[in-house]
């Protein structure tokens, strides 16, 4: 198995080699989920001071529910919906793929800068939107970047109506929350 600091690096440089070799690579499943989760945390304690602990357990929660439903939606799309000809994927290629785009996330811990919280969640949030174009690229062996783009935001539109249906039904005002 891969040494997981490098791929980490890999993946933040936007790799699409990287992407190809944790597709194929079946044991990067907990490696996967493990960036999901640092980039969580990573997230959850730059925000530490609004959300506390239990902010950061939530959140973590949150973003690893919300990473697996949108790898899932994005196979559903991706493959079914809105496939090429060379289009072959199964949902754990997706998992893998998409929970290393999460890589650029871990920079959120920066977020604990006073003044600089907002500025580096935009960015670090396009620049994780960007890995996870490249990640759906290769993993549904798209030809091109346009295709998986779509996939992105149509899977990532979905994602956010499912979140704020639970989170209405859960009685949790969708005003401020950051996932």
């Amino acid at each position: 198995m891969a040494d997981l600091k490098e791929r980490i690096v890999r993946a933040c440089k936007l790799d699409a080699v990287l992407y190809e070799e944790v597709e194929a690579d079946r044991q990067a499943n907990g490696q996967a989920m493990t960036v999901v989760v640092l980039s969580s945390v990573a997230g959850g304690v730059a925000t530490l001071s609004h959300g506390g602990i239990l902010g950061i357990v939530i959140g973590s929660l949150l973003a690893l529910m919300g990473w697996y439903v949108w790898a899932y939606l994005t196979y559903l799309i991706g493959t079914r919906l809105l496939p090429q000809q060379g289009t072959r994927a199964d949902l754990g290629q997706l998992l893998r793929t998409t929970g290393f785009a999460s890589s650029p996330g871990l920079l959120r811990v920066l977020g604990l800068i006073p003044g600089v919280t907002g500025i580096v969640f935009f960015v670090i949030s396009i620049w994780m939107l960007l890995a996870m174009i490249i990640a759906v690229r290769q993993a549904l062996d798209y030809t091109g970047t346009l295709r998986a783009l779509g996939v992105c935001v149509i899977g990532w539109l979905v994602q956010g109506a499912i979140l704020a249906i639970m989170l209405y039904f859960l009685g949790v005002p969708a005003v401020g929350i950051r996932v």
